[in-house]
């Protein structure tokens, strides 16, 4: 297997102060980092995924701005629906049975924001009318019911599958480690209302 040790970086995670000595990988020192993108997915060090948060908001945005006219449109709502969870949801979610667990509750919050201000901008609600009427009213599950419906799906290809590498991946703990949920815990946790 060959690396290009120019590409790789290393991320030191937990309450440790003080770094470790510097990383060698073919006679080339790796630096260490309080941040690294891996997959198209922001870790921190503290794996609060502040930065994962940051961006995917940022990116569903702009998606927004740009689809603004389309999803204020007079189009069929069920159309408007459709381009929403394929243009914006999917930018909200992206790799979310890997990270989601990790966000805490005000990061969940802010993620079901996003997708209130799309899905009142599609129904052209008022003010007035509560997020999880419009959410029903369209048909829309809320990001947390999404991300579990995947995470459920992942974890449940994974089992079946023919590799059996792959079978019982990540297997339930009876108590997350360190205080930490992990992407396991979204299939077997009741959600949070």
């Amino acid at each position: 297997m060959a690396v290009n040790v120019s590409k790789t970086a290393a991320l030191l995670t937990g309450s440790q102060r003080n770094m470790p000595d510097q990383l060698r990988l073919r006679g080339q020192a790796v630096e260490w980092n309080t941040r690294v993108r891996y997959l198209g997915v922001h870790i921190d060090r503290s794996l609060r995924m502040i930065p994962q948060i940051d961006h995917v908001i940022q990116t569903s945005r702009a998606a927004r701005a740009k689809l603004r006219p389309i999803l204020a449109s007079r189009l069929p709502i069920r159309t408007k629906v459709a381009i929403y969870k394929c243009y914006i949801r999917s930018r909200l979610t992206y790799a979310a049975p890997a990270w989601y667990a990790l966000c805490s509750g005000l990061q969940r919050q802010r993620l079901q924001a996003q997708q209130n201000i799309a899905l009142r901008l599609i129904a052209g609600a008022g003010w007035y009318v509560k997020n999880h009427v419009i959410a029903r009213d369209l048909g829309v599950e809320t990001i947390e019911e999404f991300v579990r419906r995947l995470t459920r799906r992942a974890f449940n290809r994974a089992d079946a599958g023919p590799h059996p590498s792959l079978h019982n991946l990540a297997p339930h703990l009876d108590r997350p480690t360190r205080g930490y949920q992990l992407p396991r815990d979204l299939v077997t946790e009741t959600p949070n209302n």
